[in-house]
């Protein structure tokens, strides 16, 4: 099995980056080996559906699986559709989650874990309690 993992620096030992469509690296590595490739994100600076290419280009390297901390409805979509198994984890360095995942100690993602760039600013409802209704 084939990993992607978020990163921010593109080292193994450095914490990793809970940002999935907009971390500034993957780090691939296959199960069982210690062969750890640090990719640049191609979509870090996507105007828009920065998960969805993301999950096109890790398919396109073989990944079967990624470990992230967020993955917006259409990078979840996208990932299920592709075949490809979604970790979450709240912190460690990629070595430390590639071992949890290996071990079966990571969840995996049962849907969409962070809101889509077109829900930022409250999706355009207004009022109170966000319905932009009032209550009688």
């Amino acid at each position: 099995m084939k990993f992607a993992i978020s990163s921010s620096t593109g080292n193994p030992d450095k914490e990793f980056s809970a940002r999935f469509g907009r971390c500034a690296y993957f780090l691939l590595v296959d199960e069982g080996a210690d062969n750890w490739e640090k990719i640049s994100n191609p979509a870090v600076n996507a105007q828009g559906g920065a998960g969805t290419q993301v999950v096109q280009y890790l398919a396109d390297q073989g990944v079967n699986a990624v470990i992230s901390g967020r993955y917006g409805p259409n990078a979840y979509e996208a990932l299920a559709a592709a075949g490809i198994n979604a970790y979450l984890a709240n912190s460690g360095t990629p070595r430390q989650l590639l071992e949890l995942a290996q071990a079966g100690s990571l969840s995996s993602a049962a849907g969409p874990t962070g809101e889509g760039m077109h829900l930022r600013g409250g999706g355009g409802r207004g009022g109170r309690g966000g319905r932009g209704g009032r209550r009688k």
